[in-house]
């Protein structure tokens, strides 16, 4: 029997990849993001958001197999790809797009080089946030901010949000995650649920944009 806080060993999520189990790896990237680089964004969305994504630096946390970042390499943004189990990392090497390269990172997220504070234009969020424990959901807000420059922009989906026991995957309650957010200097640009979620979790998650204050 595993304890909450097995969640923050990277040993925990190994022995998942070794045993096959990794049943948030969709084998492809989001279709929810591909759409995000396709198409416009909605009219809600303002300022460096209003019309498509422009290209910029991107930290991706939790990345896993790292489908999504590779996505967005490929779609001009200079991506850093975190994650702190060992398969992980190492099926991102191997993943590699010698045109779009990402640069990957095999680290906790809660024990991130201090000189990536300030240093991105977005960070990208999906399967992270519900993984880590709970406890430490102020922790990772901290962490987003600080990653942040003034004015960047978090990307996430938060999932899922029915009510649920037990965990991984812990239950996410957006308007929780927003004002937590919010209390760390961010502010949200648009949420919505999203047509192009994958089968299993259609109506069971949210996109949320938010911006960290400029000031």
């Amino acid at each position: 029997m595993w304890a909450v806080t097995d969640v923050s060993d990277p040993q925990f999520w190994q022995q998942i990849y070794r045993g096959g189990r990794a049943g948030w790896d969709q084998g492809r990237p989001t279709p929810v993001f591909e759409r995000l680089l396709e198409t416009a964004l909605p009219p809600d969305a303002e300022g460096p958001l209003s019309d498509r994504l422009r290209p910029g630096k991107m930290v991706v946390l939790g990345a896993g197999r790292g489908h999504d970042a590779r996505l967005f390499a490929r779609a001009g943004f200079t991506v850093t790809a975190v994650d702190f189990a060992p398969d992980a990392v190492r099926a991102m090497h191997e993943a590699q797009d010698p045109q779009a390269p990402i640069a990957i990172l095999r680290a906790d997220l809660f024990d991130l080089p201090e000189l990536l504070k300030g240093q991105f234009d977005y960070v990208l969020e999906y399967v992270t946030y519900c993984a880590i424990d709970p406890a430490r959901r102020d922790e990772y807000a901290d962490v987003v901010a600080e990653l942040l420059r003034p004015g960047g922009v978090l990307i996430a989906m938060a999932f899922p949000i029915e009510k649920r026991e037990g965990g991984p995957p812990f239950a996410v309650d957006p308007n929780q995650m927003i004002e937590r957010l919010e209390e760390h200097g961010l502010t949200l640009v648009h949420r919505e649920r999203p047509a192009h979620s994958i089968g299993p979790r259609k109506g069971r998650e949210e996109l949320l944009i938010l911006r960290k204050d400029a000031g």
